[in-house]
């Protein structure tokens, strides 16, 4: 087993957390795909920081990614949207080397499948997971530490950045993460990626379950960490959190990608409308 450290990606965990629920029956064929969408192109144009060309995964018989098309281009915001079970966390678990697929997935122009999470961490692919992984018997820089443990990067230097982006965890440099409250872990969360200096940042639904005033600290963070260059890739069924900071959004449901295009765009798409802000 690769315990990635720098990317807090416990594969016990991103191995059985969360991915069951992105899986459905290949049996159960979906329509509705939106062919006039295309294929995502990155902002900058040129190769794009992560390619993933006709994607699929799959458990046994069970479909969790169906060809699925998607680039991100260095220094943009891709939000993935959905519902629970569509794929976002198998497509998050495949970006970053753990799972196997069938298509192309490139990160920095290399095939995913032929290198190791480890490598991955060493390029800059840092995965902050939906289950946070945490070490909870230890303090919040501990945590913060070892985050950039694979990291060519000045430690110090990182910590003031997190400490900077996220105010409520220099008031708790020495309090055990597993003593924090949701919110105050999910930015501890972000914080351990971003201390490895990550050249692209998978984020997996960082505001589930968050109380509204801590999802403005959140939201105010990423868009702090946007305004520092970083690339992400945000699995999110916060649709409205998507909208609000994303480049561009792509719609997956079912394992299918259906939607996708420019905020802007999908706020005046009828079907988006309905099924995920209310009407």
């Amino acid at each position: 087993m690769d315990w990635s450290i720098p990317g807090m990606v416990a594969l016990a965990s991103a191995s059985d957390a969360g991915d069951d629920s992105d899986a459905t029956d290949t049996s159960d064929e979906t329509d509705g795909t939106d062919e006039s969408a295309g294929t995502a192109t990155g902002a900058a144009g040129g190769t794009p920081l992560l390619d993933v060309a006709d994607c699929a995964v799959s458990y046994g018989k069970v479909s969790a990614l169906r060809g699925v098309d998607l680039t991100v281009g260095e220094g943009e915001f891709v939000a993935v949207i959905g519902p629970n079970g569509a794929g976002k966390s198998t497509l998050c678990n495949t970006v970053s080397g753990f799972r196997d697929y069938t298509g192309s997935v490139r990160y920095h122009g290399a095939e995913v499948s032929d290198q190791s999470p480890r490598d991955l961490v060493q390029q800059g692919l840092v995965h902050c997971t939906e289950s946070r992984d945490l070490f909870g018997y230890m303090s919040v820089e501990d945590n913060l530490t070892l985050g950039a443990y694979r990291a060519n990067t000045n430690v110090d230097e990182r910590l003031a950045f997190v400490y900077d982006l996220f105010p409520a965890l220099a008031e708790r440099t020495g309090q055990l993460a597993r003593t924090m409250s949701g919110g105050e872990q999910q930015m501890l969360a972000i914080g351990r990626a971003l201390m490895g200096d990550p050249d692209l940042l998978v984020l997996d639904e960082p505001t589930l379950g968050l109380a509204p005033v801590i999802l403005d600290d959140i939201s105010e963070g990423i868009e702090q960490i946007q305004a520092n260059g970083v690339t992400i890739l945000l699995a999110e069924q916060n649709v409205t959190f998507a909208l609000r900071h994303a480049d561009r959004i792509v719609l997956l449901e079912n394992g299918d990608v259906v939607r996708r295009g420019s905020p802007e765009e999908l706020r005046e798409d009828d079907y988006i409308h309905e099924s995920y802000l209310g009407g």
